[in-house]
């Protein structure tokens, strides 16, 4: 790993908040993918081999460009540093070149047509390929991470970040957990589609939860009142509590949630995802915690 630009040591990392992918940031990106077309890191899976010995020795970069135009038709080959893609096409792409890349290692030098015959490591070519993406990402202050698995996830908001991707629901409800983990893996997306998917989840969960203390129909009021009994005892914070509770139920049916009529308003900004999701997970986090189910 190269080490920290001195404004980083002086200053700290740049937050990483923005979603907007600039003309530098697809510059640079396409600048690794010239750099690994040059070098054979993609020779592993589309290379060429030498004619006096079976070797790879170089990327047959028209069979590369062939199945990336296949598996990512969005980006036009040649790459064109000047003309940047949407975004979900961009992780596409360094998605595509993650699957694709290893670090070429010179086995032998055939010196009589003047290259290299490589062997391929695969594990050590994708961590140093998403090291250097996750590199650009976070000098540019971009909230998104190539993941060891070869995904692209969203690190969320700096409160959340570390909570969300460590996260794991245990409540010994199954259902709950799996909708809750739903919630969580939506929210981590790229795609605002799903991150708006991941309101509805979470928002789903709430509902569900309300009904746990006292199973069964007709018994929710009462139910979600013993749960926050249990999650605080203090008269004035235990009010609090319930008028959050019910505005945050109000949200749910208000905003285009949990229903999709046409009067419901739309949120269409993903810092208005952030902002609700964090608020309904922290109520989540409290009355799991407090009633004895995880979190």
């Amino acid at each position: 790993m190269s080490a920290p630009y001195f404004s980083e040591g002086d200053l700290g990392p740049r937050p990483r908040t923005s979603e907007e992918l600039s003309e530098a940031v697809w510059g640079a990106i396409v600048a690794l993918i010239w750099s690994r077309l040059a070098d054979g890191s993609f020779g592993n899976f589309y290379g060429i081999e030498c004619d006096d010995g079976g070797a790879i020795y170089r990327v047959d970069e028209q069979a590369f460009s062939l199945a990336l135009r296949g598996e990512v038709p969005e980006i036009p080959w040649p790459l064109v540093p000047d003309a940047v893609p949407s975004p979900l096409a961009m992780f596409d792409l360094i998605q595509f070149c993650y699957q694709s890349v290893a670090k070429p290692i010179i086995r032998s030098v055939h010196t009589y047509f003047g290259h290299s015959h490589f062997d391929f490591d695969t594990v050590e070519g994708r961590a140093i390929f998403r090291n250097d993406v996750n590199r650009v990402f976070s000098r540019n202050g971009i909230a998104y991470e190539l993941t060891a698995e070869g995904g692209i996830v969203r690190i969320g908001p700096g409160v959340l970040r570390e909570e969300l991707l460590r996260f794991t629901f245990s409540t010994g409800d199954g259902d709950l957990d799996r909708m809750l983990e739903a919630a969580r893996k939506k929210f981590l997306d790229p795609d605002l589609n799903e991150r708006d998917d991941a309101l509805e989840k979470l928002w789903d969960a709430w509902e569900w939860i309300k009904t746990l203390e006292i199973p069964g129909k007709g018994n929710k009021q009462a139910s979600a009142a013993q749960l926050l009994d249990k999650a605080s005892s203090e008269p004035n914070f235990r009010k609090l509590l319930e008028e959050e509770a019910r505005k945050l139920t109000e949200i749910g049916n208000t905003f285009r949630i949990r229903h999709t009529e046409a009067y419901n308003t739309p949120i269409e900004r993903s810092e208005h995802i952030d902002f609700l999701f964090h608020r309904l997970f922290a109520m989540i986090r409290l009355v799991l915690r407090m009633s004895g189910r995880g979190g």
